[in-house]
Parts: structure tokens; sequence; C-alpha cells
């Protein structure tokens, strides 16, 4: 899955992603192991981003959060793995 021109995700399937790895596979849908935090472009990106994951199947786990100089917003995709995706306005940190 291609996130941005430099941002790519494996999508792999449990036992592909097992020949990887010496551990177990954790369930994120009982526990969390990582929050991935992405950035965006605009406020309307991250939205736009959010709403199409869920329309995938991602579960909106917090609410959408504006601080006035950051957008922010959170799913889980269908393994329970957490996203955040942000917007921040640099405008509001130059003198």
């Amino acid at each position: 899955m291609v996130v941005s021109d430099s941002i790519f995700v494996m999508l792999l399937t449990e036992n592909y992603f097992k020949s990887f790895i010496d551990t177990e596979i954790c369930d994120a849908n009982r526990s969390s192991e990582v929050l991935i935090a992405l950035d965006a472009t605009s406020a309307d990106e991250v939205k736009e981003f959010v709403t199409k994951a869920q329309s995938l199947g991602g579960r909106i786990y917090a609410e959408a959060k504006d601080h006035g100089f950051m957008y922010q917003h959170s799913f889980a995709d269908p393994d329970g793995h957490k996203w955040e995706i942000a917007y921040v306005d640099m405008n509001h940190f130059q003198s």
C-alpha cells in the first residue's frame, strides 16, 4: 500500500508475516503494540484519510481533535493497529 511518495506499507497474511518473525503475532484488538502517526498536508486531508479508512473497515477509536495549531484524528485498521493522522499548521510557530 502506498501512503506517500516515501512511505510504503506491506499488508501480509498472518502465515506469510510469521515467516519474517521469531515471536507470536499479538492481537492488536486486545492490546496496543504500536501507534503509527502520519503527517497530512491539511485538516481536510486528515478527514479524507480517516473517512476512507473507515469505509474500508477501519474503526474510529478516538474523536477528532482540533488544537488550533494541529488537527488530528485516529482509527484502528481491521487488524486493530492504531493509526493517527495529523496536520500541523506551521504558521502558528513563525515569528
